[in-house]
């Protein structure tokens, strides 16, 4: 293992970050979920060290998991902090999610004698 694979244990433990949930107030975050602060809006005066940097990276737009990572931090516990966030205004969610459009029943029934001559 090299130096920068080691295990890196925090000294607060997840669930006081939390104030003991486990789960965000908001299940619609996922890990691809893109992020942005409101502007203009600092963090909230009693956020803590994790929530302001949480709110200063994403001054610009950065997936949840693309947050966690700077934070080194479980995306589990950064969901729930982005959850009271966005609760409280100071994030906002951008939605990446574009209509599902299914294939033509031409295009389908094509594919399935191609894979049924194989």
């Amino acid at each position: 293992m090299s130096q920068g694979d080691e295990y890196r244990d925090h000294p607060v433990r997840s669930y006081v970050l939390t104030s003991g949930r486990a789960h965000p107030t908001r299940n619609t975050l996922r890990p691809e979920t893109l992020l942005v602060a409101v502007d203009g809006r600092p963090a909230p005066s009693t956020a803590t060290r994790q929530q302001r940097d949480l709110v200063r990276l994403c001054r610009g737009t950065l997936a949840l998991a693309e947050v966690a990572a700077y934070l080194a931090l479980p995306v589990s516990l950064v969901a729930v902090l982005v959850s009271d966030l966005v609760d409280s205004g100071h994030l906002t969610i951008r939605s990446n999610h574009q209509a599902h459009v299914l294939p033509e029943r031409d295009i389908l029934e094509k594919v399935l004698d191609g894979l049924r001559n194989i």
